[in-house]
C-alpha cells in the first residue's frame, strides 16, 4: 500500500524494527549505503544519535525511541488516509480499535461497545486486552484509537481524556467473616490468604508499598494476573483477592458466589484509571465519539476527583 511517510522516517522505521542496515536494506530492496545516508541525515537534523551501534546491528536511543513511536503514528495515519482515501469512506470511518488493560476488559467496556452499538449498529469494534502499559503504547504508536488502562505517575505521548481514582475492593467468598462489612483496613485483610497479581503490576506495586507502611509480611496463596483464576480462588474457598471497582463488581455477590468489600488505605489512591488518546492524531467520528462514552462511564464510576489536567 502506498505510504506517505517521508523516506527517511521509513528507512528509520526499517532499521528500528529489523536492528540491521543490511536486514533493512534487503527487505526495502535498496542498498545499504542509501539507507545510511538518510538516518545519517536524520540525525544530522535532529541534533542527535537515533542509534547506537553494535557489532551485530543497532538498537534505538531514548531520543529514537521517542521518534519511533511518532514515525509508527504517522505510519498508521498514512495507511489509514490512504485507505479512505481509496474507499471513499473519509472522515466517517466506521472501525475503532481499543486497548485496555483487564480490569477495564471485563465488563466496563464490553459494556460500553454494546451500548454505543444500539445506536450505531454499522461501528465494528476491535478490542484487545493487554498490559496497562502496553495498552498506553499502542495508543502513542496509533495501533489503536483509544486506551482504557491504569497509570501512576505523569504520562507522556499521551492526552489523558479523564483520570480518576477508582476504589480498591477485597473480593470475599459468601459467608466469609469479613462478608458483611462496608470497608476493610489493610491490616485486616492482610490476616488472610491472598491472591495477588505479580510483582512489577500497579496494584501488586501499591500494596506493597501499603504492606511496608503498615509492617507487614505478606506470603500470597497465589500470584496471578487473570481475574477469573482469582475468582475461582475465592469461590473455592482459596483465600481473597483485590479488584478495582470499575463498575463490574456484582453489589450482592450472589451471581458469582462472592461480594466485594472496599479497602480503606491511603496508598491505593495513587493509582488512576485513565481514558488515553494521542494529542494530533485525528480520531474517526466513530472513535471520538466512543472516547467521549467511555470518559463519561469512567467519571460515574469516580471515588473522587483525580488531579486537574
Amino acid at each position: 500500500m502506498q505510504q506517505l511517510v517521508p523516506v527517511s522516517l521509513a528507512y528509520f522505521l526499517e532499521v528500528a524494527r529489523t536492528g540491521s542496515v543490511t536486514e533493512a536494506a534487503r527487505t526495502l530492496n535498496v542498498a545499504p549505503s542509501a539507507i545510511s545516508r538518510q538516518i545519517a541525515k536524520l540525525e544530522s537534523g535532529i541534533g542527535v544519535p537515533l542509534f547506537t551501534r553494535h557489532p551485530r546491528g543497532m538498537t534505538v536511543t531514548d531520543a529514537g525511541s521517542r521518534l519511533l513511536a511518532h514515525a509508527r503514528r504517522s505510519e498508521a495515519e498514512s495507511a489509514a488516509l490512504v485507505d479512505e482515501l481509496r474507499t471513499g469512506r473519509g472522515a466517517d470511518v466506521r472501525n475503532v480499535t481499543v486497548a485496555c488493560s483487564e480490569g477495564f476488559g471485563r465488563q466496563l467496556v464490553p459494556r460500553a461497545m454494546a451500548a454505543f452499538r444500539r445506536d450505531h449498529p454499522d461501528v465494528v469494534f476491535q478490542l484487545d486486552v493487554v498490559q496497562r502499559q502496553e495498552a498506553t503504547r499502542r495508543v502513542v504508536e496509533g495501533i489503536a484509537d483509544v486506551a482504557a488502562t491504569y497509570a501512576m505517575g505523569p504520562q507522556h505521548d499521551v492526552r489523558v481524556e479523564c483520570a480518576v481514582v477508582i476504589p480498591v475492593a477485597a473480593i470475599v467468598p459468601l459467608g466469609h467473616e469479613l462478608a458483611g462489612r462496608e470497608l476493610i483496613t489493610l491490616p485486616e485483610l492482610c490476616a488472610h490468604p491472598l491472591a495477588l497479581a505479580s510483582p512489577g503490576t500497579s496494584q501488586r506495586e501499591l500494596f506493597d508499598i501499603g504492606a511496608q507502611l503498615e509492617g507487614l509480611t505478606v506470603t500470597p496463596a497465589l500470584v496471578c494476573d487473570a481475574l477469573a483464576p482469582q475468582y475461582e480462588f475465592v469461590r473455592s474457598g482459596g483465600g481473597i483477592a483485590l479488584v478495582g471497582d470499575l463498575g463490574d463488581l456484582d453489589r450482592d455477590g450472589r451471581a458469582e458466589g462472592v461480594t466485594h468489600v472496599r479497602v480503606d488505605h491511603p496508598v491505593f489512591r495513587q493509582r488512576e484509571a485513565q481514558i488515553q488518546t494521542v494529542p494530533g492524531r485525528r480520531l474517526s467520528w466513530a472513535a471520538t465519539r466512543f472516547t467521549e462514552l467511555l470518559v463519561a462511564l469512567l467519571r460515574g464510576r469516580s471515588a473522587e476527583p483525580s488531579r486537574p489536567r
